[in-house]
């Protein structure tokens, strides 16, 4: 059963540099909140679910804090999404701390994944999108090890999909008919925000700077099987004259 919060879970804000929406019951951020020990951390995000829920010590964090920190991923070189363009690693830089994930006019794009994968599991990232053209779509997302899709699931945390990045979805994924399950938020994707998700044996959970946002509780439509996390900037097809772009600051990987 596909449950939405009703009511935000209590966070402490300490600094607000932006307004604030109703959105699905709960407050979310149309700028940055930051809290103090975000803030001192040199996070770009401020409310975490990792905070706010305490799931303690990562076992892997990527900061991107130079090129040698994509080592630890696989970088795509591959025809891009349904055939359109090219997945090139050329398209992915990391500097300073933040990961770019560039789509270029001729449609050319990037994606990596996490390897290996965990069965449940918890993960979190630090993402912001500009507004872009309307065929790149800027995803964050957990695939199944056991390449198997659609059987072995899919998880869309976010997926920014409009040019102007004003909303975000969220996908999920089973069985082999592809069937799907949809959440969407107005939300500025613009600006940094945390996209968390956590994976039991009991539901799948996705929360926005530290809020659940949306909870599946049904069996059915679980994964099945080991999942990995991958950032993607996907050319959906249509125009992409504009280019596009995804920013991530940080990824980090929970165990339950």
């Amino acid at each position: 059963m596909l449950r939405r919060l009703s009511k935000p879970s209590p966070v402490m804000v300490v600094a607000v540099t932006s307004t604030l929406c109703l959105v699905a019951g709960g407050l979310f951020a149309a700028g940055v909140i930051r809290t103090k020990a975000e803030a001192d951390s040199g996070s770009q995000c401020g409310n975490t679910a990792a905070e706010t829920l305490g799931w303690g010590t990562p076992n892997r964090t990527s900061d991107f804090t130079d090129p040698s920190s994509l080592d630890a991923w696989t970088l795509y070189d591959s025809v891009g999404h349904g055939g359109n363009g090219r997945r090139t690693p050329e398209a992915i830089s990391a500097t300073d701390g933040v990961l770019t994930i560039t789509g270029d006019a001729r449609g050319n794009s990037g994606g990596m994944g996490s390897f290996p994968g965990q069965l449940y599991g918890r993960w979190e990232a630090c993402i912001k999108s500009p507004p872009s053209a309307p065929g790149y779509h800027a995803v964050f997302l957990l695939w199944p090890d056991a390449e198997d899709w659609p059987v072995g699931g899919e998880v869309d945390i976010m997926e920014a999909k409009r040019p102007d990045r004003q909303s975000v979805e969220s996908w999920l994924h089973y069985g082999r008919d592809d069937d799907r399950v949809r959440n969407e938020m107005p939300i500025d994707a613009t600006q940094w925000h945390s996209w968390a998700v956590e994976w039991t044996p009991k539901h799948v959970a996705v929360y926005v700077d530290g809020v659940m946002w949306w909870e599946e509780t049904d069996h059915a439509k679980l994964p099945p099987r080991s999942m990995h996390a991958c950032l993607q900037l996907d050319n959906m097809g249509g125009d992409v004259s504009q280019g596009a772009q995804m920013m991530v600051d940080w990824l980090k990987q929970y165990p339950v």
